[in-house]
């Protein structure tokens, strides 16, 4: 045969790995040899090509994998003379953004996801610590204490080593900090020491003043009061309620003391306490205003404020993380980074609930990738737990591949109309034998639906066919993953589920009329842990079905070292890959070099795209 035009080679090979991922391989004659298998290489993309949300606006980072308790900080981490982007959205590391100027804007440049690999627990603050000009770090010690980084680099290059994994007070105690607050440091009396202080779960405030230096020229803090300045915040829901809470100082007023903001689980605004005194003479027994007084921040509650130059006008403008409280967080899973300028003394405007804009479909997103319009690339679903603007209801968004298979783009087209549960899980497959991608939705249920494809000339349109296509043994949250395992050219069916074992399904029918008969609910005495999330494709491109395992805990990679018609799997001790909580893996061949490329969903409702990058090593 002759040599392919490099765009049918293309076309060739999206068709060939979508088949991989939802419908039937070629079967290998027997005396083709065996393709080598290659152990997967995969690297993390943040911006690999373009998507555009439904109005045609890019996302600044598609990749990042969404927020839903994004905690941010603005500092001048490199010393250059404007604020960078620091946000914890896991448990235990910080993203960092860095501002850069272009022309005459400016913008934020994501640079890593594990910010110097520092580790910090729950929470992070910096602060300069030791008098030496540059930012020092605390951070939560697991569970509930203080770890100390001491930055022994520069302004301009910090580099963070860790001074004490728990700070003590000058008494040689541990000092105890409730994880779920943000503290945070300030000199709030003008004595040239810093003062510490810790938010509590019953609204009050304690603070620590700082004694003496250490020889490492850390502070060493002596407990001061509890109850500092009489403040008290509770709400009252037919009893008191106080709450999980964030503390920062700002001087808002520019009267040369630091004024006090409160976010609190039980407050779904911000609370400005004003400090009437003066630098030396503080004094905040001022009853809390909602902030901004003309244009006050409402949210889902506790909410943690950054205050910092973003637009470069030389005035602090104010972020503000919505880390969820009392008022249903799932309505601000997406919309949880506002950014508010500042327009005068104390006036702020709303500029967008979305900082940092990445693909974020709310919670607990899970992606399926297929070619739905047949146009020979790969087009992506992605669902959701609760669609944050419809709580009766899971969606799923659908992103068109409006590029080719070497150069994808995206476009958000939006959701597909189909409602009703919870926790949808999307796995596309031919499954009535007519050429084009049906749809198989998992629920918050014990059961799986099938969506019939009855659509033409390049349009799909999916069907309610059954709503209890599949009904597992026990368990719910049901994930599905097809593959041919058998190697009889039909697809057969494994489900994940809430417990984390698997259901492998064989199909006993055909692939025009499948009937799939439970052979194990305890597939191969699998236990991913909470929430299995399957996904069954060639990996290692050796010909035959391998196993990726989704779960809370991340992912697991289980390579086949039998065959098409007798699989065996074993699990890859050598894969590693930061995932993130809840992870559920979608594998296809995106941007047409000839390898399985991986995207992830997870907890923060957006995804994570590895790049494949077996295919240049073979090369």
């Amino acid at each position: 045969m002759g040599r392919l035009p490099q765009g049918r080679t293309a076309f060739a090979l999206a068709a060939l790995y979508s088949s991989l991922l939802g419908g039937c391989a070629a079967p290998r004659g027997a005396g083709d040899p065996a393709p080598r298998a290659l152990a997967p290489q995969f690297a993390r993309r943040v911006s690999p090509f373009p998507v555009v949300d439904h109005a045609g606006v890019p996302y600044d980072y598609p990749f990042l994998g969404g927020f839903n308790v994004p905690r941010p900080q603005l500092v001048d981490i490199d010393g250059d003379g404007d604020v960078d982007l620091f946000l914890q959205e896991a448990t235990g590391s910080v993203m960092y953004f860095e501002q850069v100027r272009e022309g005459s804007g400016r913008r934020f440049v994501w640079r890593s996801d594990r910010y110097q690999e520092l580790e910090v627990g729950e929470w992070y603050r910096f602060a300069d610590l030791d008098g030496d000009g540059d930012y020092d770090l605390l951070a939560e010690q697991p569970f509930s204490y203080i770890r100390v980084y001491r930055n022994d680099g520069t302004p301009q290059s910090p580099r963070f080593v860790l001074a004490a994994d728990t700070l003590k007070d000058a008494e040689g105690n541990p000092i105890f900090s409730d994880r779920q607050n943000i503290p945070n440091l300030t000199d709030i009396d003008c004595d040239a020491g810093l003062d510490l202080f810790l938010g509590r779960v019953d609204g009050t405030v304690t603070r620590y003043r700082e004694e003496h230096r250490d020889a490492g020229g850390l502070p060493r803090f002596r407990f001061a009061e509890d109850r500092w300045e009489g403040i008290e915040i509770v709400q009252r829901f037919g009893s008191v309620r106080h709450g999980a809470n964030t503390l920062v100082f700002h001087d808002l007023d520019g009267d040369g003391d630091e004024d006090l903001f409160w976010g609190d689980f039980f407050e779904p605004g911000l609370l400005l306490i004003e400090n009437r005194g003066s630098c030396s003479s503080p004094m905040l027994r001022s009853t809390p205003q909602p902030f901004p007084r003309n244009n006050p921040v409402s949210t889902s509650g506790y909410n943690a404020a950054a205050f910092g130059d973003i637009d470069g006008d030389g005035r602090a403008d104010l972020l503000v993380g919505v880390l969820g409280g009392a008022y249903n967080p799932n309505r601000t899973s997406s919309e949880n980074l506002h950014y508010y300028r500042r327009t005068g003394a104390a006036d702020f405007e709303l500029v967008t609930t979305r900082f940092i804009y990445t693909v974020d479909v709310g919670s607990e997103s899970i992606p399926a990738v297929g070619d739905l319009d047949g146009d020979g690339d790969l087009d992506l679903l992605l669902a959701n737990k609760i669609d944050p603007e419809n709580l009766q209801t899971s969606r799923i968004y659908w992103f068109e591949n409006v590029g080719t298979p070497l150069r994808p783009e995206f476009r958000l087209r939006g959701s597909l109309g189909i409602e009703g549960d919870y926790h949808y899980a999307p796995a596309l497959g031919d499954l009535d034998g007519d050429g084009d991608l049906d749809l198989l939705l998992g629920t918050f249920r014990d059961r799986l639906m099938l969506y019939r494809n009855e659509g033409t000339g390049g349009r799909f349109r999916f069907v309610l066919a059954d709503t209890a296509f599949v009904v597992i043994t026990r368990g719910s949250n049901t994930t599905p993953a097809l593959g041919d395992l058998d190697g009889d050219g039909d697809l057969d069916l494994l489900i994940g589920e809430g417990s984390g074992t698997l259901n492998f399904y064989r199909n006993e029918g055909t692939r025009a009329e499948p009937r799939f008969v439970l052979v194990s609910d305890e597939f191969l005495g699998l236990d991913a842990g909470r929430r299995s999330a399957p996904v069954l494709a060639d990996v290692d491109g050796d010909g035959d079905l391998d196993l990726l395992l989704g779960s809370e805990a991340g992912v697991v990679l289980y390579r086949n070292v039998g065959t098409r018609e007798a699989f065996q799997f074993v699990r890859d001790s050598t894969f590693e890959l930061s995932a993130p909580p809840f992870a559920a893996p979608a594998l296809g061949d995106v941007d047409g070099d000839g390898d399985l490329d991986l995207l992830l969903g997870g907890l923060g409702g957006g995804l994570v795209y590895f790049e494949n990058l077996s295919a240049a090593r073979r090369r």
